[in-house]
């Protein structure tokens, strides 16, 4: 099993050519301090130009944020109910129609995923004012306060891990761009505070898809605890959606710069109207287009790899591999040879024991996502009969979940650090790792002593 230290390496990996949103994002995750700042001001004032042309959507006066929100929050409730009312009537999963759709969503929203809480990150340079205090404390946890098992990004990381589903190769322009915003917030936060403010009202309130995630996941054995972890802290009582209401009306002037500085908050708000929502990743997968994208990524490594023992249609393994654009007719020249059995039992098709189990001759080729990929191709509407009941969807299938792995306790990590050494390994590039996760907890320490020194 891969490390989920390292799972998401692939997905951080500049690719040549790339466009500015991954190109910003890379980057700030590996070269922060080499950054230009004055191109990502312009970057961030080029997606600031896109969302204005999105109608404003908070309400008319700030003061009444805190009903807005609860309003809010009331209206994806019933929503939900509504839901779970309807899954109990028997209807089917409205998100993922299988388990590799799923891991599919989790492949495309990990680039935003894996920097989670970074336009916060320029917070905890303002301890000593106490207005910045709720979003330092909602930046710490998203860091989980430096505990491994807490911590967003290594929850997402082990979750990549755990299914075997991080990308093989850097995925569009358009996954990268939700990230490249909160990198670029994150390090331009004191330029960009009334655009920080209101991208952050906005990004922690409770949205209805997150409940049927979780609720989705977990009905096809996935661990959705990164998901329900933020069910839990976002909410607008006490939570995340509170603390982003209450900063707002802290940090606004009662000067005449307000007007201003309102104006700006409303359009960072609706940054989080760009780039590839959630809705719009899961409704762009299709299973048997992912297949035959996966064997074409595949198709230049297995094309000599194979004997000419084998002919389908006249034509070796390796020769229907050797041109791009063969796949599609590879996948029907083995149904029609038999090897493969749509609709059945995948263990009833001859290539699917080929590729499963220890003892299978291509074991270890695909990995955990690609082997999903097959199997519920393969699969299709396939039902066993006499099959036991599937296990309750209502009921969490993961009470007893494995704590995330330890943090590493080494020299450097037990090192004792200066506050702006702290604040450095509290950026999305470092926070993550076991030096970061120590940097966290003592800077949570020194900030609940009051014994930061900046």
């Amino acid at each position: 099993m891969t490390s989920f230290r390292s799972v998401a390496d692939r997905l951080t990996a500049t690719p040549a050519g790339s466009s500015e949103p991954v190109d910003v994002y890379h980057k700030l995750l590996h070269e922060p301090h080499r950054a230009d700042t004055a191109q990502l001001r312009l970057f961030l004032e080029k997606q600031l130009q896109s969302a204005n042309a999105f109608p404003d959507a908070l309400p008319g006066d700030l003061n009444g944020l805190p009903q807005w929100i609860e309003a809010s929050a009331n209206k994806v409730a019933a929503s939900y109910r509504e839901y779970l009312e309807g899954r109990r009537a028997g209807h089917g999963r409205t998100f993922f129609s299988n388990k590799a759709h799923a891991l599919y969503f989790l492949q495309h929203v990990a680039p935003t995923k894996l920097v989670d809480g970074a336009w916060l990150y320029s917070s905890v340079s303002h301890a000593d004012d106490w207005r910045y205090r709720d979003l330092i404390r909602t930046y710490l946890e998203e860091l989980g306060d430096g505990e491994p098992a807490l911590n967003h990004v290594v929850l997402y990381r082990k979750l990549l891990a755990d299914h075997d589903c991080a990308p093989t190769e850097t995925l569009d322009d358009e996954y990268y761009l939700q990230g490249a915003i909160q990198l670029a917030l994150g390090h331009l936060g004191d330029e960009f505070l009334p655009e920080l403010l209101g991208y952050n009202l906005g990004y922690e309130q409770l949205p209805l898809h997150l409940l049927i995630t979780a609720f989705e996941l977990n009905e096809l054995g996935i661990d959705p605890y990164y998901f329900t972890l933020h069910v839990t802290i976002d909410n607008a009582s006490t939570g995340h959606a509170h603390k982003a209401v209450k900063t707002v009306l802290d940090l606004l002037p009662n000067d005449e710069s307000r007007p201003d500085f309102i104006a700006r908050l409303r359009n960072g708000y609706l940054l989080n109207e760009l780039g590839k929502g959630t809705q719009a990743v899961i409704g762009s997968f299709n299973l048997e287009q992912e297949v035959v994208a996966m064997l074409e990524r595949k198709r230049s490594f297995g094309q000599y790899m194979h004997s000419d023992y084998c002919r389908l249609e006249g034509l070796t393994v390796n020769e229907w591999l050797a041109k791009p654009g063969q796949c599609r007719a590879f996948l029907a020249a083995l149904e029609n040879k038999g090897w493969i059995k749509r609709h059945q039992n995948p263990s009833q098709s001859r290539f699917w024991q080929l590729i499963d189990g220890p003892g299978a001759v291509m074991f270890g080729v695909f990995s955990g996502y690609e082997m999903q990929l097959l199997q519920d191709w393969i699969t299709g509407d396939w039902k066993e009969t006499g099959a036991a009941k599937p296990a309750n969807p209502f009921r969490s299938r993961f009470r007893n979940r494995p704590r995330a792995e330890a943090a590493e306790t080494t020299p450097a990590a037990q090192a004792t650090h200066s506050t702006s050494r702290l604040i450095d390994l509290l950026s999305p590039a470092h926070h993550c790792t076991p030096e970061g996760l120590h940097a966290t907890r003592a800077y949570a320490r020194q900030l609940a002593e009051g014994t930061l020194a900046l």
